[in-house]
Order: structure tokens, then C-alpha cells, then sequence
């Protein structure tokens, strides 16, 4: 059976106007949200990792809600706090940014552990409690956080929980030489992103995760997926690939096959998302992406698909 996927052909002159030659950003990007899951991105200042997370926000839809990350954020900016009303004699809560749709964590890595562990709950459970309290998230809560490469100035390393909480990880890059020319060429992108009309809806993206999540994975796909994380754990100078990680790479691999117009995993689906998902939980502490994807293909060459 051949699935109705989303038409993307909408987007091909948005990506190149807004985001020239970043047409598999996009697409992971697209992936990730359709898997339920969050995104690490990992570029210098000023390689269109905003400009990315607020362009899916807006073709999709989106309530997109920005965090900037600094070093005197505290957990209460991000989460909310109780605060007292003494016209209604009463603490009432006050919801913070994380409160969102797409939530757009700007330089994660400039904020300390605390703050950055205060997403843990969130990211994982789609609730946070204050106080004895829940406050549920919405269905379509998703992390876009960036980060400045490893040894930056004002920089803190993200702990390994926090890490195995995003589904994948991958960097902008620079466009081709052409595509750049013409960008620093262009106007305002963020202006020319806040023009943009949402080419689909919300709802369009809980049934395409719906839709997703029916797509076949066979047991031998299961098997070749146990494999590889079961040699990721045989290596003594990586970190090894959790459960969780296996989870992710499924969600991820269904994703990316209905995507294609597939309701069923291939093998190459799995080849071609494993280093974006297993890339960034591999070493013993952050490599930054390029080392973390090498990584990651070495296990690819090492375990057959059967």
C-alpha cells in the first residue's frame, strides 16, 4: 500500500528563498515533529539555526514560543511560577514560554544545569509540576534547541539525560556557494519568514504522526535495530546506544519511510536517520556533530542488515 504523504512540492520555493540548500534540514526537521520527538541542532552563530526552527513553526502552523538561553536563566523563566493575586486572595499560576507549540530553546548550551534539567520532565513526559501540580503540555509540544559548538566562549557541555531526550541531532552548514550569494544578497529573512502563510495545519500533523505510527516494522528490521545497538555497547571508547535510543530510531525510521510514501521500513530508511539519532548519545562526552556522525556510520559498516 502506498501512503498519501505530505506534499512537500509547496515548500521547495520557500526552502530555496528562505533556506537555500537546506531542502534535508527541512525534510529531518519535518521527520522529528512527525516522530513526536526534539531536535538538537549544533552550528556557529548565524548559520540559520533560528531561522530553521521559526520556518517550520510557520509553515506548520505553529505556536512558536522562544526561549533565550543565557547563564542567569532560572528554571521559573522557562516553566512559570505561582504568583500571588491579592485582588483574588489567591497564588495563581503563571504559565511560561514552555507553555508552546514549538518550542524554539535558543543556545541551550549558555544556560547552566539546572535550567537545562528543568526540561528534562518536559521533554520526556509532555507535563511539568510545580509545586505538587501538573500542567499538562500540548499534544504537539516539540524542542527545537540550538546550540554553539563545543569549547565556545559561555558555553556549558548538555548533560547525557539531556542528550538521549532529543531524537536527533544535525547541523546547518553552509549553503552552496550560488545559494549564498544570492542570500547575503536578499532582505531581512526573519521578516520574509513572518510573511509566510502556514501551508498546512496542526491537525495536518497529528495525523500524519497517527499515519506514521501504523507503518510496518518487520522482525527483521527489529532485529537489525538490535544489532546495531547492542555493537554500539561492545565499543569501550563510545558511550553505549540505550533503550531508549532504539526507541527513537524506530520512530524516527517510520517516520522517514511514510515520508517517502512507504507503509513499510527499509533498511536504507534505518542507514540513512541512524547517525542523525544515534549520533549525539555515542561519545563519552560531546564531539560536536561531525565526529558524532563518524561514529556512527563506523557501527553502520560494522553490522549487516541480516
Amino acid at each position: 500500500m502506498t501512503l498519501q504523504r505530505p506534499d512537500l512540492k509547496a515548500l521547495v520555493p520557500l526552502i530555496e528563498e528562505l533556506l537555500p540548500g537546506k531542502a534535508l534540514q527541512v525534510e529531518m526537521s519535518l521527520c522529528a515533529l512527525i516522530s513526536g520527538g526534539h531536535i538538537l541542532i549544533e552550528d556557529a552563530p548565524g548559520m540559520g539555526k533560528t531561522t530553521l526552527a521559526y520556518f517550520m513553526g510557520k509553515i506548520l502552523g505553529l505556536e512558536i514560543s522562544r526561549i533565550q538561553f543565557t547563564n542567569d536563566l532560572l528554571p521559573a523563566d522557562i516553566l512559570g511560577s505561582n504568583i500571588f493575586h491579592p485582588s483574588e486572595g489567591k497564588f495563581i499560576f503563571r504559565r511560561g514560554p514552555l507553555f508552546g507549540e514549538l518550542i524554539l530553546a535558543d543556545e541551550l548550551n549558555r544556560a547552566p544545569a539546572k535550567t537545562q534539567s528543568a526540561l528534562l520532565q518536559a521533554m520526556e513526559e509532555k507535563f511539568i509540576s510545580i509545586e505538587g501540580e501538573h500542567y499538562p503540555l500540548s499534544p504537539l509540544f516539540s524542542v527545537f534547541a540550538t546550540q554553539n559548538p563545543r569549547g565556545m566562549s559561555g558555553t556549558f557541555a548538555l548533560p547525557e539525560s539531556q542528550l538521549d531526550r532529543f531524537l536527533m541531532k544535525f547541523s546547518m552548514g553552509h549553503p552552496p556557494r550560488e545559494a549564498e550569494l544570492r542570500l547575503i544578497q536578499a532582505s531581512s529573512r526573519r521578516e520574509a519568514i513572518a510573511e509566510i502563510k502556514a501551508c498546512f495545519l496542526p491537525k495536518d500533523l497529528l495525523e500524519w504522526r497517527k499515519a506514521a505510527d501504523k507503518v510496518l516494522v518487520s522482525p527483521e528490521i527489529a532485529g537489525y535495530i538490535m544489532r546495531l545497538l547492542e555493537n554500539s555497547r561492545q565499543r569501550s571508547q563510545q558511550r553505549g546506544l540505550s533503550s531508549r535510543a532504539g526507541i527513537d530510531l524506530v520512530r524516527a525510521s517510520k517516520a522517514w519511510a511514510y515520508i517517502n510514501a512507504r507503509d513499510f521500513v527499509l533498511p536504507d530508511d534505518v542507514k540513512f536517520i541512524f547517525p542523525f539519532v544515534a549520533g549525539h548519545r555515542l561519545p563519552l562526552q560531546e564531539q560536536g556533530v561531525k565526529i558524532e556522525s563518524e561514529m556512527a556510520r563506523e557501527i553502520l559498516k560494522d553490522v549487516s542488515v541480516l
